[in-house]
């Protein structure tokens, strides 16, 4: 006989970036929400941080100052409308201004209707916000029920802040994903960290440069966008390299086959948590390189799982790149590696009682007796 038992579904709004900006959170908040839905432990709605305005309003929105404005005006009112129906608030949230901007009037808001909040932090750079604006985020973050994070490398960031933070870890969906057999390795570096400092793009040319010397026939293919485009594509220029492509931003649904024409994944970022582009390259099947930066560690095994290397150093970078080149059944074997751990760790069965619990919910049981 199998007895089922549930109990009531707490309603849950969640809060986060809306994929018109592509970006990890995004890509995060919209693979939780695919997976609650499969599940019957809860109710849930999904509220943008960034709405589009009205169409009359949409002049407004192409002002940077302005736009920040009427934006959050709107997502306030939005917040106060939706809030009241809702048990829980999970609160999607980076750090600097992006935490006062979208999750600190979360955080109020629940407060004002005594609704529970979870706030999810993700942002590398968590130990300084906390300790260059902790004088008003350590208050604001203990408006919170639970403090929500990806890695234990951040709940130790938050623990030196005095605060208690719990980890569950960011999952993917592996059978988005696009694997093919790599036989003979081919130099076919990819990267998909968005142009700014803390992500080192520049490192990866500079890397690259060193691999081209030895194999003048190597490519390398760059996805994202930001701040720093126009510098990262003269820096190509200037050193001279060939077969180097910007794709510019490329949408989740797109970026499965980039890592499938890939020989090789880089990440050479100087700041960073848990980055869904090295479980995604996990989950490809793809040999990885990468630093050692922030929580890198907590899911990249040096030798075992990727080539981990000293954030910051090219040399190293450079070097790694080119014995996933030459030891080409090395790289095959950390891949099938990293392509088991990311199945047992990293996908929505593994994190899902997890999140059930965190919003209050039971998960449903289901047990056999004769």
């Amino acid at each position: 006989m199998t007895v089922r038992t549930s109990a009531r579904r707490p309603r849950v709004l969640i809060i986060g970036p809306s994929l018109r900006y592509l970006g990890g959170q995004a890509v995060q908040a919209q693979r939780l929400c695919d997976g609650l839905r499969t599940t019957d432990g809860v109710e849930i709605e999904y509220l943008a941080v960034d709405p589009m305005l009205p169409r009359p309003f949409h002049l407004l929105q192409r002002v940077p100052i302005l736009r920040t404005l009427a934006t959050s005006v709107a997502y306030v009112a939005d917040l106060l409308l939706m809030a009241p129906r809702f048990d829980v608030l999970h609160v999607f949230s980076a750090s600097y201004l992006s935490f006062l901007i979208a999750p600190t009037p979360a955080l109020l808001i629940g407060r004002l209707f005594g609704k529970r909040v979870l706030l999810n932090y993700h942002s590398g750079e968590a130990d300084d916000h906390l300790t260059q604006w902790g004088w008003h985020a350590r208050p604001l973050l203990r408006l919170a029920d639970l403090i929500v994070v990806p890695t234990d490398y951040l709940v130790e960031v938050f623990r030196r802040h005095a605060l208690e933070a719990s980890a569950i870890a960011n999952h993917i969906d592996l059978s988005s994903m696009i694997r093919r057999e790599r036989g003979v390795m081919v130099p076919r570096f990819f990267s998909n960290r968005n142009f700014e400092s803390h992500y080192n793009v520049s490192a990866i040319l500079t890397a690259f440069a060193h691999v081209q010397q030895k194999h003048p026939e190597a490519e390398l293919v760059i996805a994202g966008n930001g701040s720093l485009r126009s510098a990262l594509e003269a820096q190509s220029v200037s050193l001279g390299l060939a077969n180097v492509t910007f794709t510019g931003p490329v949408a989740p649904a797109a970026m499965p086959a980039l890592y499938a024409a890939a020989d090789v994944y880089v990440n050479a970022s100087l700041i960073d948590n848990m980055p869904l582009s090295l479980l995604e390259a996990y989950g490809s099947g793809l040999p990885v390189v990468t630093s050692d930066a922030g929580g890198i560690p907590w899911i990249a095994e040096h030798g075992r799982t990727a080539l981990v290397v000293p954030a910051g150093d090219a040399d190293a970078l450079a070097n790694a790149m080119l014995d996933c080149v030459r030891h080409s059944d090395a790289a095959q074997v950390r891949a099938r590696c990293a392509l088991d751990f990311v199945a047992q760790r990293f996908t929505w069965s593994a994190v899902r009682d997890r999140w059930l619990r965190a919003y209050g919910a039971e998960p449903v049981a289901t047990s056999t007796a004769t």
